[in-house]
């Protein structure tokens, strides 16, 4: 499916806005352009899941809580250093999210917005190509996972995703327990006794909160946003047409990161 005159004015309307130029101004999503690479997806496959992040309703307290959530539920320790920190879902600012689609004369709001950034689930997923073990493969529901197990620390993963979506455990992050200065920042650690924590030496990174899809629940960092500020996260099956998350794709614009490297992300910046 193609887009229209004014859908394509529009984007061009929204490039100058965002101080996109060139190739950077077409990954932009009209609504409903996603229509077409999803609906020539292979026949009779299953879900595919995705999500959906609201830019203009991304504030200081939804960040915190949808990251405190994640972090306390998956086990993430709170480190000193910025060397050994480990993050599955994290703050940034414009210019870090969206390297190379910067613009002296981009609006305030976009300059000023604070974006949450997690591992992107990409269809074309770079990490599992080049990890020797199949420590980090792909789900045929399109979930990137992370098996600690089978990691041997090579970190070839991180060298390939482009997002710096991966984490490495430079050493062991149960010594949160036993570190004086660490001890404070770390009270309760580990704070969900059914979630495995990491050893030194392995990779981590967001999973999707694939253990709580599993029951039918929703990720928590979602949960915790929309606690927050409702609407502000969407989840969903992109397979589907009537999901919310595909009806909302239909209505608002978004972005990708680096969609321009051809690994397809999964998660969308709603502007």
């Amino acid at each position: 499916m193609g887009i229209d005159r004014r859908a394509f004015l529009k984007i061009a309307g929204l490039s100058t806005i965002l101080g996109l130029g060139g190739k950077a101004a077409f990954d932009i999503l009209a609504p409903g352009e996603l229509e077409a690479s999803t609906n020539a997806a292979s026949p009779g496959a299953g879900k595919r899941w995705a999500m959906a992040i609201d830019a203009r309703l991304v504030d200081d307290k939804v960040i915190s809580e949808a990251t405190s959530a994640c972090h306390r539920h998956h086990n993430v320790p709170d480190l000193d250093s910025a060397k050994e920190e480990i993050k599955w879902i994290w703050e940034e600012d414009y210019e870090h999210s969206f390297p190379g689609h910067q613009h002296e004369f981009v609006s305030d709001d976009i300059k000023h917005a604070k974006f949450l950034l997690l591992c992107n689930h990409c269809s074309n997923p770079p990490c599992c190509r080049v990890c020797p073990t199949k420590a980090t493969w792909q789900r045929a529901d399109g979930i990137v996972m992370m098996d600690p197990h089978r990691c041997i620390g090579c970190r070839f993963c991180m060298a390939a995703c482009p997002f710096g979506a991966r984490s490495f455990n430079w050493g062991d992050p149960r010594r949160v327990t036993r570190v004086p200065e660490l001890v404070a920042k770390n009270q309760g650690f580990p704070y969900n006794k059914d979630y495995p924590t990491r050893a030194k030496g392995v990779v981590e990174k967001c999973t999707f909160c694939v253990d709580l899809l599993e029951k039918g629940e929703q990720p928590l960092c979602m949960t915790a946003a929309n606690k927050v500020k409702k609407g502000s996260f969407t989840f969903g099956d992109l397979s589907d047409p009537e999901s919310p998350i595909r009806s909302l794709l239909r209505k608002r614009y978004s972005l990708r990161r680096k969609f321009e490297l051809g690994t397809n992300p999964n998660v969308f910046y709603l502007i």
